[in-house]
């Protein structure tokens, strides 16, 4: 029962952090579950979090903020990096990648501080269709790579590519970085299925704290877009920097 207790208030933040800008993951359902082996904790928070992302899903596609065609072209190159990455981890130092961020995520945070519109400014829209859907599709190959070697921040990072290279507006890249997100989950959520380990009871309460907070935190975006968002993507970038600098 304390399993619940703790799990569930965490699982709706994460999913209310994760609609909203990304970076949910930061808050690690494995560190939670006291008692619960890891790879049945991963399991187990990746079936919450599949079902949280369906409904920020739905709620962005009701709204008409999804680009089907360049989402779905997107999340395949998305799958294809995470592959690349996983495979990329098992041969280079993740001490390495973790030396990078400290510099970059610095970098990354200056860039939301100075840009005050994210994607909602004269700028937007002013690529073709094909230019939106190879920027996205590049995006989400690298940032995709970067998801299967490390991971933390991975929505947070196609957030803000596609609203400064893509040039999308702020709830189009949200809707786009939703169902990205929802075609790794599953993948994910199937392997661990298959394999045993997912704790159904758990997974299922879980779930519908992640579904409260993906609604919640996807109706905020859709109301007030940067206003929102922005403060939300600088604390999880500070939330990655903080994770990396402790280790």
């Amino acid at each position: 029962m304390h399993q619940y207790l703790i799990v569930c208030p965490l699982v709706f933040l994460a999913g209310f952090v994760d609609s909203i800008a990304g970076g949910g993951g930061l808050i690690h359902f494995r560190h939670l579950a006291a008692g619960v082996p890891p790879h049945l904790a991963l399991g187990t928070n990746k079936m919450g979090s599949t079902m949280g992302t369906v409904i920020s899903t739905a709620r962005f596609a009701k709204s008409g903020y999804i680009k089907w065609k360049l989402s779905l072209f997107a999340a395949a190159c998305a799958i294809v990096g995470s592959i690349i990455g996983s495979n990329l981890s098992l041969l280079a130092s993740e001490k390495f990648l973790k030396g990078m961020m400290l510099f970059a995520l610095p970098v990354v945070a200056f860039y939301v501080l100075k840009n005050k519109d994210m994607g909602d400014n004269e700028n937007t829209g002013s690529l073709t269709e094909k230019q939106m859907m190879l920027i996205s599709m590049a995006a989400a190959l690298v940032i995709g790579t970067y998801d299967g070697f490390y991971g933390p921040g991975t929505g947070t990072f196609l957030l803000l590519v596609l609203t400064g290279a893509a040039k999308m507006d702020l709830r189009t890249a949200s809707g786009t970085t939703k169902v990205i997100n929802l075609s790794s989950n599953i993948a994910a959520l199937v392997t661990f299925l298959i394999n045993g380990k997912v704790l159904l009871p758990l997974g299922i309460t879980a779930g519908v704290f992640c579904i409260a907070g993906h609604y919640i935190g996807s109706g905020m975006v859709v109301k007030s877009g940067q206003k929102v968002v922005r403060p939300v993507v600088l604390a999880v970038l500070l939330c990655l920097f903080v994770k990396i600098v402790k280790g």
